[in-house]
């Protein structure tokens, strides 16, 4: 690796310019965090951007600290007051974390990159962000941008990165900006909400829910465990076709992926009250400027998907879309109050879906700087054992999140399959397409399914049971046949006593066409009758003598068998009816 420098600039002791309450996701956040402090934290967040051209690498730093500068909830530590809860501290200025480093190949810089984004950060202290500048030759360089997910989310990534590149721009000068909306103006608006209309809200829409909706149910799904990828782009043609179907039936792609994932959950679990999480904007459009804010807006929420069996697919997803629009005012209620509401133990999903509708656009990082974005590197993990982070475009992509401890590269590459043939079937569905009738299997596992495990054909022998036996009884006669408690009888000896009993039954006029009664308790006894019944060519009537005397005599009485064979315990089962017995 090669050499690092780490720069930091002193000032005098910061003070505390604000104190902010935790967002709900923030909350959550640092309970991950501190669940398990010494595995690596999933949720340190990298933009990584490969620049070409002359870079004056000094102003690039007196760009970053003006950014820290102008934006407060980039300054913020968490700490735990008196009372029990956490809060968010903002200080009125902090070190800035500059790392500068020499790489000599794109695979060092990778290593670069991997050991800055698995160092955790100790949230008790300002800043939660870090700047690392690789250099990887002339007048190329990759500049990292480290961060907790507590300061940003996706959406406030672009913003802060175009905001940096203005001010390199200007080479630091913050009056070359508006000034920046400030972060306190979200949390008035969050303070001014009805909490308990939110409540009734979410306890109407998950009502009779019993189950929660896990698919690795036995897993700890707040271990941090590092996550893998596996990322699918769909051809031109079925993104084509999924937007088209989507705009002919007015849902949202959004909507389309959810649909098609909640049916895809209640296959794999064979339910179909289904629950999975997704992510929200979390941007009220009641606060002035919130588009252009800077800071952790998003939520994660429950969605339910009830299947009704007479419903169509594309009426299944303008169901959905309508009771999600429905929520939409409801959306800041934080997670661990949601699931208080459903008194469901343990928590209600264990999959995340996230439509990102916030790409990077390259070009506004590097415009009229004498810059150019020959790549960006971005690393944003969740916790949960299996996500699926959508990003629309003229290809949609499907990146699959999962942890590797739980699921394999072979459950991922069918849980693909599958999920890709839903969204196909989604994009060419007719409205009368019953959600019922739709199939998860692959075309391999259909023919496994039809062909292969119907492939029973075997050659069966003439000859019937009775002959069978004896020839068992050939072959083996001293082999064991019967073990009832002590008693052990080979098949020599079974087969000379169903004999014996096969003479007196003919000689009783029992043959074929004849039904014998069997009230015999479960002894060698009871499987000798039977073998002489069979030898006979006649049939048999199995009775339990525990059985009710009412039913017994119903059974003989309906059955009309030609004899009952019995023991000296149920040859009083015969009297009700007048049926010929014969004792064994």
């Amino acid at each position: 690796m090669g050499d690092l420098t780490v720069r930091k600039t002193i000032r005098n002791k910061p003070r505390i310019e604000n104190v902010l309450p935790l967002t709900a996701l923030q909350e959550g956040l640092v309970f991950h965090a501190a669940y398990d402090d010494q595995a690596p934290d999933v949720y340190n967040v990298q933009l990584g951007i490969d620049l070409e051209g002359v870079l004056d690498t000094e102003v690039l730093r007196r760009a970053a600290e003006t950014l820290l500068s102008r934006h407060g909830n980039l300054r913020i530590s968490v700490r735990r007051r008196a009372q029990g809860d956490s809060v968010q501290v903002v200080q009125s200025h902090v070190p800035l974390p500059w790392t500068e480093a020499e790489a000599g190949s794109e695979a060092e810089a990778d290593e670069i990159a991997r050991a800055d984004r698995s160092r955790r950060f100790d949230l008790a202290a300002a800043p939660l962000l870090r700047f690392t500048l690789i250099r990887l030759g002339e007048d190329r360089h990759r500049f990292l941008f480290t961060t907790h997910h507590l300061l940003l989310d996706g959406w406030s990534m672009p913003l802060v990165m175009q905001e940096l590149f203005m001010l390199y721009g200007s080479r630091g000068d913050a009056r070359a900006l508006p000034p920046a909306v400030p972060y306190e103006n979200y949390f008035r608006w969050l303070a001014a909400q009805d909490n308990a209309d939110a409540e009734n809200a979410w306890r109407a829409a998950l009502a009779g829910l019993e189950d929660p909706t896990r698919l690795a149910p036995r897993a700890d799904s707040r271990q941090s465990v590092t996550p893998r990828h596996r990322v699918v782009r769909l051809s031109r043609e079925l993104t084509e076709a999924l937007t088209q179907q989507a705009r002919r039936h007015e849902v949202t792609l959004s909507t389309a992926v959810q649909a098609t994932w909640g049916l895809l959950l209640a296959r794999l679990t064979g339910r179909e009250d289904i629950v999975f999480g997704t992510t929200v904007a979390g941007r009220p459009p009641e606060v002035p400027g919130i588009e252009n804010m800077v800071g952790l807006f998003i939520n994660t929420i429950p969605v339910r998907v009830l299947l009704d069996p007479s419903e169509s697919l594309l009426g299944l997803a303008a169901r959905l879309q309508q009771e999600q629009a429905g929520l939409s005012a409801h959306q800041h209620l934080g997670m661990a109050d949601i699931q208080r509401l459903t008194g469901v133990n343990g928590e209600l999903f264990d999959t995340l879906i996230v439509f990102e509708n916030y790409p990077l656009d390259p070009d506004a990082f590097s415009e009229a700087h004498g810059l150019r974005v020959a790549g960006l590197h971005s690393h944003n993990d969740v916790h949960y054992p299996l996500a699926l982070i959508t990003l629309p475009g003229d290809e949609i992509t499907l990146d699959f999140s999962y942890r590797p401890d739980l699921f394999t590269e072979p459950d991922i590459e069918l849980f693909i399959q599958r999920y890709t043939r839903l969204l196909t079937t989604f994009a060419e569905a007719t409205p009368q397409l019953l959600a019922r009738d739709i199939t998860l299997l692959t075309p391999e596992e259909q023919r496994q399914a039809v062909e292969g495990w119907n492939d029973t054909a075997r050659e069966v022998p003439s000859a019937g049971v009775a002959e069978l036996f004896e020839a068992q009884a050939m072959h083996s006669p001293e082999a064991t046949a019967v073990v009832f408690e002590s008693e052990e009888v080979s098949y020599a000896e079974l087969n000379a006593r169903a004999d014996d009993l096969a003479r007196a039954l003919r000689a009783r006029g029992i043959g074929s066409e004849r039904l014998v009664a069997l009230a015999v308790p479960r002894s060698v006894e009871m499987v000798m009758s039977m073998l002489a019944v069979v030898k006979t060519g006649a049939a048999y009537l199995p009775i339990d003598p525990d059985y009710p005397a009412g039913r017994i005599a119903y059974m003989l009485t309906d059955a009309a068998p030609a004899l009952l064979i019995a023991t000296d315990a149920t040859k009083h089962l015969a009297e009700a009816t007048g049926t010929p017995r014969l004792l064994v």
